[in-house]
């Protein structure tokens, strides 16, 4: 839960605080929970809505936070090679520029592993949905990551322009 929340709000404090909101409201309504899926799902629920209710109220009033030794970076585990750090930093920096709409379902299903199914009963939209905001933040991934995955290319992926430009 704590990986979904960090993932969600990109914020090591505001993710700390979500979950404690988290599990507040979850302590709070735990009579009212009907068994209808299992209890991972329904605090995974719980969670993702305390993020993006984080989210709301830092759109709602945006500060700019003050940088302390630098840039947010999540701990690496120990033997993790400099090149794998590097990558999952670009990978982070790629995902934060996916709009939250798209962010938070690729998180869920191509980060944390999540079925389509239980990603839409978390988030509380259709599965449909699910899959199609995955494969838009999954193309526009590809555009920033491409070079990743072919160091040689200039371009792996055309844009528009190239489209039309015959590149």
């Amino acid at each position: 839960m704590w990986a979904v929340a960090l993932r969600t709000v990109r914020d090591p404090e505001e993710a700390a605080d979500a979950l404690q909101d988290a599990f507040i409201s979850a302590f709070r309504a735990a009579g009212n929970f009907r068994a209808e899926s299992q209890v991972t799902t329904w605090l995974h629920r719980i969670v993702v809505n305390a993020c993006l209710d984080r989210i709301r109220r830092r759109q709602a009033r945006p500060t700019v936070p003050m940088p302390e030794s630098g840039e947010f970076n999540e701990p690496a585990a120990p033997g993790d090679s400099m090149s794998e750090r590097e990558t999952k930093l670009l990978i982070k920096e790629a995902l934060d520029t996916l709009p939250e709409d798209q962010r938070a379902p690729i998180v869920l299903v191509d980060v944390e592993g999540y079925s389509v199914a239980d990603t839409a009963k978390l988030l509380g939209i259709a599965e449909g949905t699910v899959k199609s905001r995955c494969a838009r933040g999954r193309a526009k991934l590809a555009k920033v990551l491409g070079h990743l995955r072919n160091p040689d290319a200039d371009a792996n992926v055309p844009t528009h322009e190239s489209k039309r430009e015959g590149r």
